[in-house]
């Protein structure tokens, strides 16, 4: 018993378009995981992290939340009163003046941390940074940062 293709199915070894498209679109998605597991892995961040500064809104985490003492995104142990930032992209090390806008007062931060997850925010400062410069009863804070 012989099979034979039906007429107009592509054969076996021939290109059809939407072949094509399929491998044009798996190397696309697996070239962006690759990208996103190098970041994750090696904290190297995409090439706008060279200009990394702005104004945002500002929160602070670590006291009163269960974060204290736990592991952060770069591995250390994560000190609520000590001076670290969490940003979701900028390359763990990278150090940061963060300066309120409503007060003046301003601290030197190092990124250790991913994150915040929530609203538009860009930094979440450690309890220690946040009280530098603002009542950590305020919760959040308009600030500017600009890398050091």
């Amino acid at each position: 018993m012989t099979f034979r293709a039906q007429e107009g199915a592509p054969r076996e070894g021939r290109c059809t378009p939407l072949l094509l498209g399929c491998r044009v679109l798996f190397k696309l998605m697996l070239l962006k995981s690759f990208s996103i597991l190098a970041v994750a892995i090696t904290g190297l961040a995409p090439l706008q992290a060279k200009a990394a500064s702005g104004c945002t809104l500002a929160s602070h985490y670590g006291v009163g939340d269960g974060y204290h003492g736990q592991t952060t995104a770069n591995g250390e142990r994560y000190n609520a009163y000590g001076k670290s930032v969490a940003h979701r992209w900028l390359p763990f090390g990278t150090r940061l003046r963060v300066t309120n806008q409503r007060n003046g007062r301003s601290v030197i931060v190092r990124v250790n941390d991913r994150g915040p997850y929530v609203g538009d925010r860009d930094l979440d400062l450690s309890y220690g940074a946040f009280s530098s410069i603002a009542s950590p009863s305020q919760g959040v804070a308009n600030v500017c940062y600009s890398r050091v």
